[in-house]
């Protein structure tokens, strides 16, 4: 998301939680927040990455959109919820 403003991100994670909602039911989807506003100013990717695996760590359900494919972070979660049983959707 290195290349991607807070808008650009916020509505895309919007359309998500919109489309996971529409195939689980409203009533039982808990969407975590991944969205990481007021990071530390010299925050590296690591420090992103560790936040977003204890957050995964508490997901049924992990939802990549967009080109996630391009991205190391998106990649090491995503291959995380697979090695940890976490069911994935893949845009």
């Amino acid at each position: 998301m290195v290349d991607k403003t807070d808008e650009q991100i916020l509505m895309e994670r919007c359309r998500a939680v919109q489309t996971i909602r529409e195939k689980y039911g409203k009533e039982d989807v808990k969407v975590l927040d991944s969205f990481f506003q007021g990071a530390p100013h010299n925050a590296k990717p690591l420090w992103f990455l560790a936040r977003s695996i204890m957050i995964l760590s508490q997901a049924d359900v992990a939802y990549f959109i967009g080109d996630w494919r391009n991205y190391r972070g998106c990649k090491a979660e995503n291959m995380l919820a697979h090695e940890y049983g976490i069911e994935t959707i893949e845009e």
